[in-house]
């Protein structure tokens, strides 16, 4: 039986906070409407303009929302800014809740590894609790940044059309990005605003996070008169491109690819021959992030490495982002590798 939706008009005194929420509602509204949906909080503006807009919208619309903060156990604050965020939330009668990470901390590539912890969290306890969506608080600026990122890594155009609205994460759970629209500082503005602080993360002046210092070539690049709008206006534009491109690279992998279980595929060597070169590839990132069920992708220069061995005549296996990569005469294996679940829990 469907639940019924009772809409409830909600005043909102300020102007630009009215209008920052009507560009979140329509996005959550065109993908979720009124079903359940879980929302990440960080304590940053960001997260906590998000979480304000969620308990709007889950006003308006009788949604069940989760309130989720993660706890990486990254610093030895962490568990205290957890808990500081907790607080900051029920405040403003947002109940919330605190999921830990109980794994070996990394030591290496933070950034990244906390990033795959995070995520691993969020997923289990939405696949565990029948949630599927996720929402995050990526914001305009966050797209910027990739961009820039991305073309520092030499990245193709998956890489450098960055972020979509709504993606897949895996086969149960959706993540939808409601405020790529937004600004950060037009967040920050909402969470001063409502919540009058938030947490201050002390990674963001870090300059040995590349994210950190790209944030100040594009200051230094504005400088210069670099407009970054433009930039916005690029990303969509590839988008668009990797849009059109995905249909055929759909097509190529329902012709050669075969699925004999969630965790092994078989796919014909024909497509070597057959298809383009950019097809290829993201056939092969995507059965690669299907097979071993991540997320992200390996880098795209790990993956055009493994597709040029393969092409070669002396190929016998390989590993890559998780999966176990054979060949023999007229086809090429993908499976799971055992050893991927201990892994994930010593992220």
């Amino acid at each position: 039986m469907k639940r019924k939706v009772r809409k409830k008009k909600l005043l909102i005194d300020n102007s630009k906070v009215r209008e920052f929420y009507s560009k979140f509602k329509a996005v959550i509204c065109k993908n979720i409407k009124n079903k359940d949906f879980a929302l990440a909080v960080s304590g940053g503006p960001d997260s906590l303009c998000l979480a304000y807009f969620g308990k709007i919208y889950q006003s308006e619309f009788k949604n069940k929302v989760h309130y989720l903060i993660v706890n990486h156990n990254l610093r030895k604050e962490s568990s205290a800014e957890a808990l500081k965020v907790k607080k900051i939330l029920k405040k403003k009668y947002i109940n919330s809740k605190i999921i830990e990470w109980k794994g070996n901390v990394p030591k290496s590539n933070i950034q990244k590894n906390a990033r795959d912890m995070r995520y691993s969290l969020l997923s289990d306890f939405c696949i565990k609790n029948n949630i599927k969506y996720l929402i995050t608080a990526h914001h305009l600026d966050d797209q910027i940044e990739n961009f820039f990122i991305r073309l520092l890594r030499g990245s193709g155009l998956k890489g450098l059309s960055s972020m979509s609205e709504i993606v897949n994460y895996n086969k149960n759970l959706k993540i939808v990005r409601p405020l790529l629209k937004l600004e950060k500082k037009q967040l920050k503005y909402v969470t001063l605003n409502y919540f009058k602080n938030y947490i201050k993360d002390p990674s963001n002046n870090n300059k040995n996070f590349l994210r950190v210092r790209v944030r100040k070539y594009r200051r230094d690049m504005e400088r210069e008169g670099l407009d970054t709008r433009k930039i916005i206006k690029t990303v969509n534009n590839l988008l668009s491109a990797s849009k059109a491109i995905n249909f055929y690279k759909n097509k190529a992998i329902n012709k050669y690819v075969s699925f004999l279980s969630g965790q092994k595929c078989i796919i014909n060597k024909k497509i070597f021959s057959e298809e383009a070169d950019e097809i290829i590839f993201k056939s092969f990132s995507d059965v690669l992030s299907l097979v071993s069920e991540t997320y992200y992708p390996p880098r795209s220069k790990k993956i055009l490495n493994l597709i040029g061995r393969l092409k070669k005549g002396k190929f016998n296996k390989s590993t890559l982002g998780g999966c176990l990569v054979e060949k023999n005469d007229n086809f090429i294996s993908i499976s799971k590798e055992q050893k991927v679940k201990k892994m994930s829990l010593r992220l």
